[in-house]
């Protein structure tokens, strides 16, 4: 039974990127949102990536908090969630961390993206903008907003960051493609205006960052090799 437990596929991948050397070490992630208490699914996904660290002596497992959306978390559930991953065995060292530890980076990133002109700031309604995304069978719309220049781009994303705009006002949309066969790559939304106080940076934030944006960019920092998702992430590994 144990040599059937370790061999499988996800193990398998693992041990290839080790006899390979394309990975020295592995590192994997344990990302759970903290709002609300963990279930069946987050500990089949804990005994997985934690359980991987333990089995190979080159990895390690980090604990990271995704906590980008602060009308739904609170420090009740960080808590909770820590103590549900102790009760299974777990432990992560130094190795805990937030989606929050890197607003400041991700922000920079976002400005990046605006600069090289892969990025703009949508004023549609978001009625407008779900409508415009098309469907499975038909392509979407480009936003009338998609062709602003870099200079106002900056401007109204600096303005959204200093707290001057109400919620739905405005959003910072990646520009990708609105034809795109992938409906997570049509012009995702990467940054919206939030005016809720956030568990661990209170008023200091007007706007947070997406899932699918934060996420990816939070595995980079963290040097994560191997992100281990369940197949209703799929259609985003290209956005990832």
């Amino acid at each position: 039974m144990e040599n059937s437990i370790n061999n499988d596929f996800i193990r398998n991948i693992i041990k290839e990127d080790l006899a390979s050397g394309k990975h020295e070490s592995i590192t994997t992630r344990f990302p759970p949102e903290p709002n609300g208490y963990l279930h069946i699914g987050h500990a089949a996904s804990i005994c997985l990536n934690f359980g991987i660290a333990e089995e190979n002596d080159s990895a390690k497992c980090n604990l990271r908090f995704d906590d980008t959306n602060p009308s739904r978390e609170n420090t009740e559930f960080v808590e909770a969630i820590k103590q549900d991953i102790k009760w299974l065995g777990f432990g992560w060292e130094e190795r805990e961390y937030f989606a929050s530890d890197y607003f400041e980076k991700l922000y920079g990133f976002a400005t990046t993206l605006v600069e090289k002109g892969k990025a703009y700031v949508d004023s549609q309604t978001q009625e407008s903008i779900r409508e415009n995304r098309g469907t499975l069978t038909d392509p979407g719309i480009d936003s009338p907003y998609r062709t602003r220049t870099i200079q106002e781009n900056m401007a109204l994303l600096k303005e959204m960051r200093e707290g001057k705009h109400r919620p739905g006002s405005h959003v910072l949309r990646a520009k990708i493609n609105m034809s795109s066969p992938n409906l997570n790559m049509r012009d995702p939304v990467i940054y919206r205006i939030l005016d809720t106080s956030h568990h661990r940076t209170g008023d200091q934030w007007p706007i947070y960052p997406m899932y699918d944006f934060a996420h990816g960019q939070s595995d980079s920092i963290e040097q994560i090799t191997h992100s281990i998702c369940t197949l209703e992430f799929e259609g985003h590994r290209p956005l990832y």
